[in-house]
């Protein structure tokens, strides 16, 4: 059966019947059988219209010398204007000169700068190295308290160690190095602008269970693991150092990158190109850079650190065996990393992957913000132990549960529906038919809230931070952290699927009106 080309609620441009005026309608439907749509003008007249006797609305620049027009059906001198304007609107498309549309790319990008521009990612960038040594300088005190703001500092000779380095060095070309290998499947991701998918070799999980076996091992050998603690500033140094160094690397390669490879939200500042990434997927030969680093060393690194943490708390504390907080805290996250991995195909469908370019944002938060803050429960619980009883725990065990039965479906979903929109298992869901050609689900868990997966994340979060127990706000700072990050994100998300979708996001949020809390947000 043909797919339809305009949506249900789209305003375009409809031929007068024995004519060739175009005027402003809306679509009010398709019928599938005769292949004609059903529109309105703006006088009211309904009319049925075969496809090429429609068009899509002209590019703003061009809006304004078309509304002007009357609708008179027959003034010979509009029909030559408007026949102009097709003309002109043709060269335009098919004939401007690459000059031009670069021009009105970028000019279009700097209108739509997000993180509040230049001035904002310079202090962001500033800002969260900062932020995150003084929250681990904070954790590591007796007593922290916003009383003690802010916690003694350490020299800066005493925070950097070159074979903390050398070892941070290690693990990230281990890492690379298990990516390299020839196993697992190999997929397309989603097509580019100029329709090339580039592949992606699916063994992120794979590499997990190597890690596994190499830890394993390091139990046998007697090595010691408690130095990741004691060294734990000096590591999160070293990391940031290395997210830095590879960031000046990602901009400077991307000077030489064709405009074809560059992120859509690049703008031709410098600045902000080199934070949020100028070149969309940085390849070194079938090595690529970025989606290496969204899952394997900081994710993976994540649940190193939080066994290491769990050792420190049995060696410091006297433990023969690890706190019932440290437990669930380590076996939480450790299935939200293994989860992840074995579904490491749905990342391919994400923002950070189709959308976002590779620079600090993606360098720092995956090699460092990741392992460093999200571990950030069980490094607190190292020198601030809980006892939790077994009823509490129980109740945080089923909110664990909730969160990831929603986060899980929903993901699981969302991803069945993209990759196979006929699957006979997903008939029952409900859609809007949009321009692009894309169905929006309103139904599922997707007709629940526009982001069902956000609120199992968050839930998922808060059983992580409650075990830490309630005497500080510090194991806290995750859920708070992630709820900013999400909305933010949210926001995002949503000016990139109004622009995207128009009319038939209008109606999309018009049916699914709360964003990620229901009833609230």
């Amino acid at each position: 059966m043909p797919s339809r080309k305009f949506a249900d609620g789209e305003v375009v441009r409809g031929r007068w019947p024995g004519s060739s005026l175009y005027y402003e309608v809306e679509v009010l439907s398709h019928d599938s059988n005769s292949q004609l749509y059903s529109v309105k003008y703006k006088d009211g007249t309904e009319l049925e219209l075969k496809e090429s006797d429609i068009k899509e609305k002209f590019p703003l620049s061009q809006e304004s010398s078309y509304i002007p027009t009357q609708y008179s059906l027959h003034p010979r001198r509009e029909e030559v204007k408007l026949k102009e304007i097709d003309s002109k609107e043709e060269k335009i498309v098919t004939k401007g000169p690459t000059s031009l549309r670069t021009f009105e790319v970028t000019a279009t990008q700097q209108k739509d700068l997000e993180f509040g521009g230049v001035p904002g990612v310079f202090l962001i960038m500033l800002g969260l190295p900062a932020f995150l040594f003084l929250l681990l300088l904070m954790c590591k005190q007796e007593e922290p308290s916003l009383l003690n703001f802010p916690p003694p500092l350490p020299a800066l000779y005493d925070l950097w160690e070159t074979r903390v380095f050398g070892a941070y060095l290690l693990w990230f070309f281990l890492q690379a190095l298990f990516y390299l290998l020839p196993i697992g499947k190999v997929v397309e991701g989603t097509p580019l602008t100029d329709g090339r998918r580039l592949k992606y070799r699916l063994n992120g999980f794979y590499a997990f269970i190597l890690t596994s076996v190499l830890v394993g091992a390091s139990f046998f050998w007697d090595v010691e693991l408690y130095y990741v603690y004691s060294h734990f500033l000096q590591c999160a140094l070293a990391a940031t150092v290395f997210s830095v160094v590879l960031s000046v690397y990602l901009y400077a390669r991307a000077l030489k990158a064709p405009r074809n490879e560059l992120s859509p939200a690049s703008s031709g500042n410098a600045v902000y190109d080199f934070f949020i990434g100028r070149e969309l997927n940085p390849r070194i030969g079938t090595f690529d850079l970025k989606y290496f680093c969204e899952l394997r060393p900081g994710l993976i690194g994540w649940v190193v650190i939080n066994l290491v943490m769990l050792l420190a708390e049995m060696k410091l504390q006297g433990r023969t065996v690890p706190s019932l907080a440290m437990v669930l805290v380590n076996s939480f996250q450790l299935l939200y990393v293994v989860d992840a991995l074995w579904n490491e195909e749905a990342l391919l469908t994400t923002m950070d992957i189709i959308h976002d370019g590779f620079g600090f944002m993606l360098a720092f938060g995956d090699l460092v913000w990741v392992p460093f803050i999200y571990s950030f429960q069980a490094f607190y619980l190292v020198g601030h132990p809980t006892e939790l009883s077994w009823p509490m725990a129980s109740l945080i065990i089923a909110l664990k549960l909730c969160g990831f039965v929603i986060f899980r479906c929903a993901n699981s979903q969302k991803n069945a529906f993209r990759k196979n929109p006929t699957d006979p298992k997903l008939a029952h869901l409900k859609t809007i038919h949009t321009a692009t050609g894309k169905n929006l689900l309103v139904s599922g868990w997707w007709g629940f809230v526009r982001h069902p997966n956000y609120l199992g994340d968050l839930i998922m979060a808060l059983a992580w931070s409650l075990p830490c127990g309630f005497n500080h706000i510090l194991p806290y700072f995750y859920v708070i952290y992630f709820t900013i990050l999400l909305v933010h994100r949210e926001a995002r998300d949503e000016r990139h699927c109004r622009k995207k979708y128009g009319l038939a996001w209008e109606k999309y949020c018009q049916r699914v009106p709360y964003r990620i809390f229901p009833y609230i947000y």
